[in-house]
């Protein structure tokens, strides 16, 4: 197969306009659709309802297009929103297609894989437990194979969207007889992110799976998987992966490259991934360059220790401003620098998502 990206603006967060352009001119097909990932100008919050806006008027569009109900585009294009492009940062969003028809050379060079999967249906009771990083370990498994990677070295990075514990869901549990880890609708959007860092690691062998255990979240922060960026909402009821790495069997020009961020000001990181790609930022892409690049993604956390190269930062204690828009703003405006472009999908909450304090970075490019 072919896999294909396609970076797109938004005047609002349920403009399909551009994208809806392409499906006009032809140059994608609606049917070859199977996965977005994007930002959007919402909080990032509980209540970032323009998640959800975005993806009514994504599935509305391809049933449109393709024929097929909206319902059945739901739950099988994995649609992964983030709120907050604070800063230089620009909403837009990115569409993965597949083109089945374009079989790559046998003993070619690897080129962009992308897999998909969905997870059943995640009962509120086991929202952040030990039962969710095992059901994200075994969807993450689903994706790589419908990806047609089998060494998870080949493995860039996954997109997890994982459900989050509301009022409504924990009283749901409750009439069961069922107790959920915590009815803290915020708590339990981090205990999500954690369960899905780990069921990443778990699916990937990025740690043992004896460590990969309740007991560790939020403890043992030398536990993390680099390749994993996990979102948590009120808008979706199971996991949604989302697998980009590289395979032989695949065609085209794309390639995907990652790399740890060590904290907030780690731009050498940056770099580093860019060049693993051949592309030279000194100090910036230049124009030719920057134009190869089809994706950007970015996870970042501030430093829960207050310090960021052992000076005092205030992130976490500021009553104004949410921490996560801090760093989503402050992470933004450094990789914006670099790139000398604002398209960068930057997601907080980075809890084993690389290393404690940091982050990760992967870019898709042309080569």
């Amino acid at each position: 197969m072919r896999a294909s990206v396609h970076r797109l603006g938004m005047a609002h967060p349920g403009d399909l306009s551009q994208l809806a352009a392409l499906f006009d001119s032809g140059v994608v097909d609606p049917r070859h659709v199977v996965a977005v990932i994007g930002k959007t100008e919402g909080n990032g919050g509980v209540n970032d309802f323009t998640r959800g806006y975005f993806t009514l008027a994504f599935s509305a569009l391809l049933a449109e297009r393709t024929g097929r109900r909206r319902g059945e585009i739901v739950e099988s294009v994995p649609c992964v929103l983030s709120g907050g492009t604070e800063g230089v940062l620009t909403p837009h969003y990115l569409v993965f297609s597949r083109d089945p028809a374009a079989d790559g050379p046998a003993g070619g060079p690897k080129r962009l894989a992308v897999g998909v999967a969905f997870s059943p249906p995640v009962p509120p009771e086991a929202v952040g437990r030990q039962t969710h990083v095992e059901m994200v370990a075994a969807a993450v498994g689903q994706a790589m194979r419908d990806a047609g990677i089998s060494d998870p070295a080949d493995v860039h990075f996954v997109q997890v969207k994982a459900p989050c514990v509301t009022a409504a869901r924990a009283q749901e549990a409750a009439a069961r007889g069922a107790s959920v880890l915590t009815a803290d609708s915020g708590r339990s959007m981090a205990y999500a992110r954690v369960a899905g860092a780990f069921g990443v690691a778990l699916a990937l062998g990025d740690a043992p799976a004896g460590r990969l255990t309740e007991a560790a979240m939020f403890r043992d922060y030398d536990i993390f998987s680099d390749r994993a960026s996990i979102s948590s909402g009120v808008e979706v009821a199971c996991n949604e992966v989302i697998v980009l790495g590289n395979a032989a069997g695949w065609s085209g020009d794309l390639a995907i490259a990652h790399r740890p961020m060590k904290d907030a000001l780690d731009i050498g990181g940056i770099v580093a991934a860019l060049d693993d790609l051949g592309l030279a930022a000194a100090p910036q892409l230049v124009p030719a360059a920057a134009a190869r690049v089809r994706g950007v993604l970015v996870k970042c956390e501030p430093d829960r220790r207050g310090l960021v190269r052992g000076n005092r930062h205030t992130m976490l204690d500021d009553t104004d401003i949410n921490a996560q828009r801090h760093i989503r703003g402050a992470l933004g405006g450094l990789v914006a620098g670099v790139l000398g472009d604002g398209r960068i999908f930057v997601s907080g909450g980075a809890e084993h998502q690389g290393p404690d304090g940091g982050g990760l970075i992967a870019v898709i490019a042309e080569i």
